[in-house]
């Protein structure tokens, strides 16, 4: 194998870091890469911006122009930020606009399912409009719209917290009549709503966390309740929802959601309608593939804890490495086509990308973010998974073929030592780039180099991300 540098300052090897071996590094036997096969298809990495917090990313509490714009740029942007490609936004339930709350497009009881409704909108939804536009603006094309629950008076509780199940699904008879359409009109017209402010939502779920009851908004179905309420939900959409992809069901563990996903795929009325099988990573966590042949994504998770954290691996359970661990998780062993995190931006002891201060012009950064960036930055939507395979335990390895013909491999070493081996590509390399993340580097170019081989050497500092990129 030759190696030409290729810029000064820049270790001229393609995977092996700019530091030297010590005797403590640990050597693997070789791995391989498997780039002409094809796993699983990749829909993108994303995050939410529910129950108002794209406001405070917009300035509502006193960002300047400035850092509104550098978080964005942090979220967005493609060269010095996570380049995510999916927005998960909230539809609103609540008849208030409390911060926190996601405010409904049909804030009064029309009086029966068959009343003509009085939809109210706003053009804001708690800045969620804004922030579809700005994503917009990044080439970001990916939104996925989910209802935490329907308006109060369509659930048997009369009200959007405290579960509840909507009125008409089997087993759910409430004395002002069957909803299930009227809810359907009610998620359609939302996506009617976005039209009008130019925005496309391309995903639609009715149901957030339905087996989990909530002191916020939240609503239940079962299994078979969700098959129920999708046979009614798929023809409106494909009436009226302008090609928008049913996605179900959002359940809050990974296993949990299987239930679901059974449920839809046993009935073929409903396995025709839903495109994309949803579920959370908090009872569960996504470690295997759900009961579908269609695409699954792993759409909400965060790390417990009670304070906010920006280290890389201090042993916290919520700091950038565990969110590495998360998206190896979802890619590999659950063969998921899409990550979303919960949250890009909060207040206070959260776990989001980002926290706001809660006045005032002022934001900080975790390695939550720069862990999410080194997959969602180079693995892009349309890319498929490949195998790739390593004898060591301690190093999880995943790698995917872009669209364009790049190809990523990251390298998580979880082990206390460095890690030394070689791989073995099916695919002749011309040129490779490595970026690592780990406690002082965030995304950081370590090497650029040419090759004509099919050998890829890579040296893995401890506890560390090592993304490769090669053309």
């Amino acid at each position: 194998m030759r190696l030409r540098k290729v810029a000064a300052g820049i270790a001229a090897s393609a995977a092996v870091l700019a530091f030297a071996a010590s005797p403590a590094s640990a050597d693997t036997a070789g791995g391989t890469l498997s780039f002409r096969q094809q796993l699983q298809p990749i829909d993108g990495l994303g995050f939410a911006a529910a129950f108002q917090r794209a406001t405070l990313i917009r300035g509502d509490r006193g960002l300047s122009p400035q850092s509104t714009q550098a978080i964005l740029d942090l979220l967005f942007n493609r060269q010095t930020g996570t380049g995510a490609s999916i927005v998960r936004t909230g539809i609103g339930s609540s008849t208030d606009h409390v911060y926190d709350h996601m405010a409904t497009i049909e804030p009064t009881n029309p009086g029966s399912p068959d009343a003509t409704p009085t939809y109210v909108w706003d053009g804001d939804d708690g800045a969620q409009v804004w922030f579809l536009q700005q994503a917009q603006k990044y080439g970001v094309h990916r939104f996925y719209a989910d209802a935490w629950s329907a308006p109060g008076f369509m659930k048997t509780n009369g009200t959007d917290i405290q579960g509840g199940t909507l009125c008409g699904v089997v087993g759910a008879t409430c004395a002002s009549g069957d909803w299930r359409q009227a809810y359907a009109n009610y998620l359609v017209q939302y996506l009617k709503f976005y039209r009008q402010e130019g925005i496309r939502i391309t995903d639609i779920g009715f149901a957030n966390e339905p087996d989990f009851t909530a002191t916020y908004a939240s609503m239940r179905f079962t299994p078979e309740q969700a098959v129920d309420f999708v046979k009614v939900l798929g023809p409106t959409l494909q009436r009226e929802g302008q090609g928008t992809k049913l996605v179900c069901c959002d359940s809050f563990g990974w296993h949990q959601a299987a239930d679901y996903s059974a449920a839809i795929e046993a009935d073929p009325l409903a396995d025709r309608y839903v495109t994309t099988h949803t579920g959370h990573y908090y009872a569960s966590i996504a470690d295997t593939p759900l009961p579908t042949d269609n695409h699954s994504w792993m759409t909400e998770w965060n790390p417990s804890g009670n304070t906010w954290n920006e280290a890389w691996d201090d042993g916290s359970g919520w700091a950038g490495i565990t969110i590495a661990e998360s998206i190896h998780n979802t890619f590999a062993k659950a063969g998921a086509s899409a990550y979303v995190y919960w949250v890009a931006a909060s207040l206070g002891a959260t776990r989001a990308l980002i926290q706001i201060a809660d006045s005032g012009d002022g934001y900080r950064v975790s390695k939550r973010l720069w862990a999410f960036a080194a997959y969602s930055r180079f693995i892009r939507p349309g890319a498929f998974r490949v195998p790739a395979q390593l004898s060591d335990p301690n190093v999880d390895v995943t790698a995917f073929r872009n669209e364009d013909g790049s190809m990523v491999v990251e390298l998580l070493n979880l082990a206390t030592a460095p890690v030394s081996t070689t791989f073995t590509s099916d695919t002749l390399i011309h040129q490779a780039t490595t970026y690592l993340t780990d406690e002082t580097h965030s995304v950081g170019l370590t090497g650029d180099a040419r090759i004509q081989d099919k050998q890829l050497p890579v040296q893995l500092p401890a506890r560390s991300l090592t993304t490769i990129v090669l053309h």
